[in-house]
């Protein structure tokens, strides 16, 4: 093996390395919350990081909705029991109205009160009790004996 495609390799696993130690390092970063906007039913969370893949966006949903409950009274289910939560990333912070793929929020009085929609997770629950969680390319649901199903999206 020549010393150019030694180093070409070292390069190659240098990257790798690095990588998946910043997969690693967003893997494991807490979840943090910066505000929460209700309306009616639906709540929309906005977070600095999220879970990665889609287990662990739904595991993070299973460990923390109790929490979420208690310290931000969300979800608030409608009378027949629906309700919806949507985890927003935060991104560069609020901006006014002004592009047109922003989500806005009405409960601030200030014209600074969107976001870039970048949507990071989804939890629903529909009227006959089934929990719902969307992801990128899909939803999962947890079937009667507890098991997670994936739909994809076409």
């Amino acid at each position: 093996m020549t010393i150019k495609n030694k180093k070409i390799i070292s390069l190659g696993l240098l990257v790798i390395i690095v990588l998946l130690s910043y997969w690693l390092w967003l893997s494991l970063c807490p979840v943090e919350i910066v505000a929460v906007h209700r309306e009616g039913s639906h709540s929309s969370v906005l977070v600095k990081t999220f879970p990665l893949t889609d287990k662990g966006k739904i595991n993070w949903w299973l460990k923390n909705k109790e929490m979420l409950k208690s310290k931000y009274n969300i979800p608030e289910p409608d009378v027949d029991g629906s309700f919806t939560v949507v985890f927003w990333y935060f991104g560069d912070g609020y901006k006014e109205k002004g592009k047109y793929d922003r989500r806005c929020f009405e409960d601030m009085k200030t014209k600074v009160n969107c976001i870039d929609k970048d949507k990071a997770f989804t939890v629903w629950n529909s009227r006959s009790n089934v929990v719902s969680f969307g992801v990128n390319d899909g939803e999962y649901r947890i079937n009667d004996k507890g098991e997670m199903i994936k739909t994809e999206y076409h």
